[in-house]
């Protein structure tokens, strides 16, 4: 059986360690205390967050015990970023994102512990820690064993002084508080690893260092490499946005086509990171989207296992079957409504008030042709398509039997164009 630390190289998972070999034997000498944190910065992860879940995973498959640290503390003042000022959050409104937070993490740890008999995670709120430090304590217990020059080479906080918007000392003393949760862990768990971004390097050493100064003891770091898009887009957005993990955020159906219609170069990169299948398999996928990249097999993989992961069985299955029936491949009236409306809204849909208008009128207002003589010629040509049956008169209008759950028309051009025309209720 392979290392774990293997595992993670081969998959493309590790950036930088801490003295590799010593980690190594650690891991050997096992089971360790590993953990990883998650600030509450929104009321939902994202994408960009299950780079970390796979390392989490990965070493709990290796029989390790995994801890998850929501920031209900560091959360509320913020991790620098380059650019500008965080906005501060409400206090209660962090509380309820912490909550949040907790709730989607029990589909990557929790089910497999319960399912394959590994060790559970251990859920911590370093706001449990943070809150009853006093201002003297923080000065007197944290902040001697911190250097300035060191603090003030962290790249982030480096990039703000330099920068006209400037940094707080909010902000500057955030890499003080993660340290301690290190501090902190170590204490009440044991715990000898930290896991995080790249872009978490300073905070993660800064941790390994307070361990050392005040504690005695070595423990460990690793952090994950930034993903980026192919085109240099920032990873995790699409048209519509951040692709989150809460569904009344991102719907099942627009994460499945967030990696569906991935880049066939950005899929290669992203199959052996995000996927958990054998190394064979992965490689295979990765050949045949590079000798073959119409059949999208890089693409297709990544979205079938991630939205399995995410969302579960039976949304993977709606979100495969709204695929195939938007494009006539399947029956519409196979779809609940909230999946056909999730899916009509990522494709782009129009609503119409009171009269409907005719085949020809919402082809041009779904932006499906740029002109009704357009739209009359698609017609001509057969290329028009309503709830998939094709359509012979352009100025017919959609009657009463035409509109799907929801309200909804689906209207097609061609093999691949879609959109969707939604009906507003009627006042009651």
């Amino acid at each position: 059986m392979s290392h774990v630390i293997d595992e993670l190289h081969r998959r493309g998972l590790i950036a930088q360690t801490t003295d590799e070999e010593a980690l190594r034997a650690h891991l050997d000498a096992g089971p360790v205390t590993y953990y990883c944190g998650f600030d509450p910065t929104a009321p939902s992860l994202h994408v960009g967050s299950l780079l970390q879940f796979m390392v989490l995973r990965a070493l709990q498959r290796a029989g390790h015990q995994p801890i998850v640290l929501v920031g209900g503390a560091t959360g509320l003042i913020g991790d620098p970023r380059p650019t500008a000022e965080r906005q501060l959050t409400e206090r209660s409104t962090v509380a309820e994102w912490v909550a949040s937070i907790r709730r989607q993490v029990a589909p990557f740890l929790d089910a497999p512990a319960e399912r394959d008999g590994l060790r559970p995670p251990i859920y911590v709120d370093n706001l449990d820690w943070t809150a009853p430090l006093s201002a003297i304590d923080l000065l007197r217990d944290l902040g001697k064993h911190f250097r300035v020059g060191r603090m003030l080479a962290k790249e982030a906080v480096s990039a703000r002084l330099n920068s006209e918007a400037g940094i707080s000392y909010t902000e500057f003393s955030y890499q003080i508080l993660q340290a301690n949760d290190f501090r902190e862990l170590h204490r009440r768990h044991g715990c000898t690893l930290q896991s995080g971004g790249s872009d978490q390097w300073g905070n993660l050493t800064a941790g390994i260092d307070l361990v050392r100064r005040t504690e005695g003891a070595g423990v460990h770091a690793l952090s994950t490499p930034l993903v980026t898009k192919a085109d240099g887009q920032k990873f995790g957005k699409s048209e519509s946005g951040t692709v989150w993990l809460d569904p009344a955020l991102t719907s099942p159906y627009a994460f499945f086509q967030f990696w569906l219609n991935a880049d066939d170069a950005d899929a290669r990169t992203w199959l052996p990171l995000f996927s958990e299948r054998p190394a064979e398999e992965v490689a295979a996928l990765v050949a045949e989207s590079e000798e073959r990249p119409a059949s999208r097999a890089a693409q297709r993989a990544l979205a079938e296992e991630l939205t399995l992961l995410v969302h579960g069985a039976e949304e993977l299955r709606q979100a495969e079957a709204a695929g195939r029936a938007l494009f006539g491949r399947d029956e519409l009236s196979a779809l609940g409504p909230e999946t056909l409306g999730a899916a009509l809204q990522e494709a782009g849909s129009v609503t119409v008030d009171g009269e409907v208008p005719t085949i020809a009128q919402l082809f041009q207002q779904t932006g499906l042709a740029a002109s009704l003589s357009e739209a009359r010629r698609t017609v001509k040509e057969g290329g028009a398509y309503l709830n998939n049956e094709r359509v012979t008169d352009a100025d017919a209008v959609p009657q009463e039997d035409a509109w799907l759950p929801g309200g909804w028309l689906v209207l097609r051009r061609g093999k691949r164009a879609v959109a969707g025309v939604q009906r507003r209720p009627a006042a009651p």
